[in-house]
């Protein structure tokens, strides 16, 4: 095919997951499935977290930034997906490709940086817990968020904007259910290296850096809770960082399990199946993790969701 120049005129083809007419219907399903509890489900512990005055804490606080950053990828990816299925045509414009591209980064990177910010506050609680309400006061959590969330756009833009450099050739196909740049840079007929030089730049920051300041963490969290006298403190201390370990093997594991998947097969449809894991999975159990696995979450839940049926 000819390379060009004239982006208004590309149109990316979104493969989905599967071809088989057959397997639509059940693909459809399960997909509206899990987008509907997903969104629910974090909107759910959003809404809680704001209504309950004791679930005003640091730890909350990330936590309905993270519901809000799941319900935000999710909304990214999901709809077009079930669009697609839904009608003949696949394509998307070059724009609309790029803008689900940068925004699928943006809260991507926010949710490894928010992750990090919770390790760091259950860091704070166990090992410094006299200082606790000093060092995470509200305007220095505040300020995490908004670096997380500028630090995370600033990216998303530079890795997007930087495609508006590449030629390619028109009526290119993407063989996964939504625009994920990595696949995009390989659709390119000009030369890719400092677009892949970025990716990688951009996956070891934001990645590679908030994993390292979780494993530092939970370092000096072991060492403290290890060192606890009596056995129901040790046991109280480890039940505080159940819910948030379970968050992180889940969405670590599962961003791994992508990156294998990847460099063991050359099939680029089982690489988006894979990826279905940690974009649209992961934020489907999260709410499901923190609400099983946490007391005072269980109970403010039973108590706002009682509050929301004496009033229907």
């Amino acid at each position: 095919m000819e390379s060009t120049n004239q982006t208004d005129a590309i149109e990316f083809l979104l493969l989905g997951l599967s071809d088989d007419p057959e397997l639509q219907p059940i693909i459809f399903g399960l997909f509206l499935f899990m987008y509907l509890v997903t969104f629910l489900g974090n909107l759910i512990i959003t809404l809680t977290i704001s209504a309950e005055c004791h679930l005003h804490t640091p730890m909350y606080f990330f936590l309905s930034n993270l519901s809000v950053a799941d319900i935000c990828i999710s909304s990214t990816t999901v709809p077009k997906m079930l669009l697609n299925i839904q009608t003949p045509d696949h394509r998307i414009t070059y724009s609309g490709c790029l803008t689900q591209a940068c925004f699928v980064l943006l809260f991507a990177g926010l949710e490894n940086c928010l992750l990090a910010a919770m390790a760091y506050d259950r860091y704070v609680a166990i090992c410094h817990p006299l200082r606790y309400t000093v060092i995470m006061n509200s305007c220095f959590c505040s300020i995490l968020i908004v670096v997380s969330l500028a630090i995370s756009a600033v990216n998303a833009l530079l890795l997007s904007l930087m495609v508006l450099h590449l030629n390619f050739c028109t009526e290119v196909e993407i063989p996964h259910f939504f625009c994920e740049l990595a696949q995009i840079i390989k659709l390119a007929c000009s030369d890719t290296l400092i677009n892949n030089i970025l990716i990688y730049i951009s996956a070891f920051m934001f990645g590679g850096i908030p994993f390292f300041g979780i494993f530092l963490s939970y370092t000096e969290i072991v060492s403290s809770v290890l060192k606890i006298p009596s056995r129901q403190g040790r046991h109280k201390a480890f039940s505080t960082c159940g819910s948030h370990l379970s968050v992180v093997s889940l969405f670590y594991g599962t961003g791994l399990g992508v990156y294998i998947s990847s460099a063991v097969t050359e099939s680029p449809r089982k690489t988006a199946v894979a990826s279905v894991m940690y974009s649209i999975v992961t934020q489907m159990l999260n709410p499901f993790i923190y609400s099983l696995r946490n007391r005072d979450m269980k109970e403010a839940l039973r108590k706002h969701v009682g509050r929301i049926a004496s009033i229907v």
